[in-house]
């Protein structure tokens, strides 16, 4: 793969990053559900090569 490639798939992933950690803090700020564990889920879809790849954890607080 090339260096372009790669360093597009970066930018993707610190986006999904970025964007996630502020999505989780906001809707904990708005949650009247103390502070976890949390069973989280993320799931990433290509349609184009048929990927769907599924990570689970727990956000503890």
């Amino acid at each position: 793969m090339s260096d372009d490639f790669n360093m597009s798939i970066r930018k993707f992933l610190k986006q999904v990053g970025v964007t996630s950690q502020q999505a989780i803090e906001e809707a904990l700020r708005n949650s009247d559900k103390g502070k976890g564990p949390f069973k989280a889920k993320v799931v990433l879809t290509i349609d184009e090569i048929e990927l769907v790849h599924e990570v689970n954890g727990t956000i503890e607080g």
